[in-house]
């Protein structure tokens, strides 16, 4: 964010700090309560969700900070604690009743820093998991894509590969945490689906884990079809250190003269607002300084950001990346390609693009999260500055939802595709080639050919999760930076 939020709160500021001040007898959390201090500190803070936690109130400990020990004391894990001041969050509700599916916590903020720039232990499969036919535990699992210079990369392994088990152990709801997310290598066993039948083929691929930086820009081509030459971009992360790239890629399109644009977000999980809001700017070009979206925090930072600088919650066009001319294509239209795994940066795009320009959503409905988070730290102000040494916590809670310049921002339930079309396992194509399927059908909508008829699966295949949303980190719309200025409202 901008310096000009290091003069905003003044008022709002002091008000609260000289009342704590004066309330709490200076009073410290004992070094044993240092974590569970900064959560309760920062979730009341700049939650989302704050005036609905009771825990959190603004009148809940009285601005009496031994008061507040005495209940952060009950808490012997810092992860519980953040859990249970959340709103309804999704690990104590079903999916249908959560409220908050996304605040995250970390122990170690430096490994959240670099998931948020595409950087992680990965071995390069980027996978979904699916029930298995007639089941409620057992899982199962297909290849979406492979990332390049990966471990998988030079294995035996591609998209549409299904694997079942994993050491030899079947895929569960119970189990698959410790079988793939905390392993650091393991074997996949493979299978064959025949009509609605999973089948081990006796095929295993050995993958171990490796730091990799992603590049979101999986694929940039341009396909000339007639009189058309379509630009296709596959992006898979907002990732503020690759908005350069993201700016010569557009380049590259904008000197072979595209004259329409496929944008592929199908395996995109979101990130930065930034990101997203650069990513607008070049698809279009000709609405430099109108709104792209509106911040709405709560609302007692929303009512001094009103009040000092209500131009702090606006996120409007931009040309340019830190002085560097963006290559912008200026479309009117543009096609849009979704799963539901379409989430958040990706969803911001798509809804913040409608009022200026026609989107064209060719897939499944998208993720549903119409809300933001920042990464939260133990110091005075809660950014990095002056970071607590004795620790490593940092949380990124929900902190803010966004809308779009029509002030529309409720799609909970994800955004309704224009043309719905789900991927087939039996024919999930090759990512970039015109004959796969979402790319040929959108295609077919630019030139108004015929698209080719793709064979459905005889088994429906129930989501249970994917890749980045294991994560948790890589299915997030964050802020760079909280907004500077603002105090602890407890000291």
């Amino acid at each position: 964010m901008k310096t000009i939020f290091k003069t905003i709160l003044i008022l709002f500021v002091l008000a609260f700090s000289l009342q704590s001040c004066e309330d709490q007898d200076d009073v410290d959390a004992p070094a044993s309560l240092q974590v569970n201090d900064f959560i309760w500190k920062g979730l009341h803070q700049y939650y989302l969700w704050q005036a609905d936690v009771p825990n959190l109130a603004d009148d809940r400990f009285g601005n009496n900070q031994q008061a507040l020990n005495s209940f952060l004391a009950g808490y012997s894990n810092p992860e519980d604690l953040f859990q249970d001041l959340l709103y309804k969050p999704i690990s104590k509700f079903p999916k249908g009743q959560a409220v908050d599916r996304f605040s995250w916590i970390v122990d170690d903020y430096t490994v959240l820093e670099q998931e948020l720039q595409g950087t992680s232990k990965s071995d390069g499969v980027d996978f979904r998991l699916s029930y298995k036919p007639n089941s409620t535990t057992e899982l199962f699992g297909y290849v979406r894509y492979i990332i390049p210079n990966s471990n998988a990369s030079a294995k035996d392994i591609k998209r549409g590969d299904i694997f079942t088990a994993v050491n030899g152990t079947q895929l569960t709801v119970s189990n698959y945490q410790s079988l793939l997310v905390n392993a650091e290598s393991y074997t996949l066993n493979m299978a064959t689906l025949n009509g609605t039948t999973l089948t081990s083929n006796g095929k295993s691929v050995e993958l171990s884990k490796t730091t990799l930086d992603e590049n979101p820009i999986l694929i940039n081509k341009v396909i000339t079809s007639g009189n058309h030459k379509i630009g296709y971009l596959m992006y898979n992360g907002f990732y503020p250190n690759y908005d350069a790239q993201m700016n010569s890629a557009f380049g590259e399109l904008l000197s072979k003269g595209v004259t329409d644009l496929v944008l592929d977000l199908r395996y995109n999980g979101g990130g930065s607002i930034q990101t997203s809001t650069r990513l607008a700017s070049l698809i279009t070009g000709q609405f430099k300084d109108k709104i792209f979206a509106k911040q709405k925090w709560n609302s007692k930072i929303n009512t001094a950001f009103e009040t000092e600088n209500p131009e702090s919650l606006n996120n409007r066009f931009v040309d340019n990346i830190n002085g560097t001319p963006l290559n912008s294509l200026r479309l009117n239209k543009i096609y849009i390609l979704t799963t539901s795994g379409t989430a958040s940066a990706s969803e911001l795009v798509i809804n913040g693009l409608k009022p200026y320009i026609t989107v064209v959503q060719i897939g499944d409905f998208t993720t549903g999260k119409n809300v933001g988070s920042v990464t939260l730290y133990d110091s005075e102000t809660f950014s990095k500055s002056k970071v607590n040494p004795n620790h490593k916590y940092a949380m990124q809670p929900l902190v803010l939802k966004i809308v779009n310049a029509s002030d529309f921002g409720e799609y909970t339930d994800g955004l309704e595709p224009t043309q719905k079309q789900l991927e087939s396992l039996s024919n999930m194509g090759v990512l970039g080639e015109t004959s796969e399927p979402l790319l040929n059908t959108a295609i077919a909508s630019i030139t108004g050919a015929t698209a080719k008829r793709v064979p459905q699966d005889k088994i429906e295949l129930k989501t249970f999760t994917d890749a980045k949303a294991i994560n948790g980190i890589k299915n997030q719309m964050y802020l760079e930076k909280a907004p500077e200025g603002l105090l602890r409202s407890l000291k």
